[in-house]
């Protein structure tokens, strides 16, 4: 990947509905070479979807949770065990396995503090394997990006 498929992509991340003539001229590329990296960059998976932004209050989820999840035995059963559970929960936007003290940070997002309970009590709790669960609400988002920041080595 050189710097004019970087420039697509940071182009994109920005605005996902560009035109290819818009894109092409924002790059500094003529509109088939600019077709032809993008289509490129989408088979080879580094362009992975395109997806709309949207407000995650106005949309009726407001609570943004991040939960630390230790299993209470790491094993390769278990592991397997929580992430397809894991993958199975809508309000789970995201799940990292970590390292450090807990397995896996996951984001979950919730209407209100009541579903979030209902989902702790529903879900969350009875998927086996699980050691222990502490919960963090956030207050508020200081800071949320759609672009990666630029390569250093580049």
């Amino acid at each position: 990947m050189d710097k004019i498929d970087r420039k697509i992509i940071r182009e994109l991340q920005t605005n996902g509905r560009l035109t290819n003539h818009e894109l092409a001229d924002r790059v500094g590329l003529s509109p088939s070479p600019c077709l032809r990296r993008v289509r490129g960059l989408e088979e080879r998976g580094v362009i992975q979807g395109y997806t709309a932004i949207v407000d995650q209050e106005k949309f009726g989820l407001p609570i943004n949770v991040f939960v630390q999840v230790k299993l209470d035995r790491p094993s390769e059963e278990n592991i397997r065990s929580f992430e397809d559970h894991i993958r199975a929960i809508d309000e789970v936007l995201e799940c990292y396995l970590m390292t450090g003290t807990n397995d896996y940070m996951l984001h979950v997002v919730s209407e209100s503090l009541q579903t979030y309970e209902r989902l702790m009590k529903e879900k969350l709790t009875k998927i086996p394997g699980i050691g222990s669960i502490e919960s963090g609400f956030a207050f508020g988002l200081t800071k949320k990006k759609t672009t990666f920041p630029p390569l250093t080595s580049s």
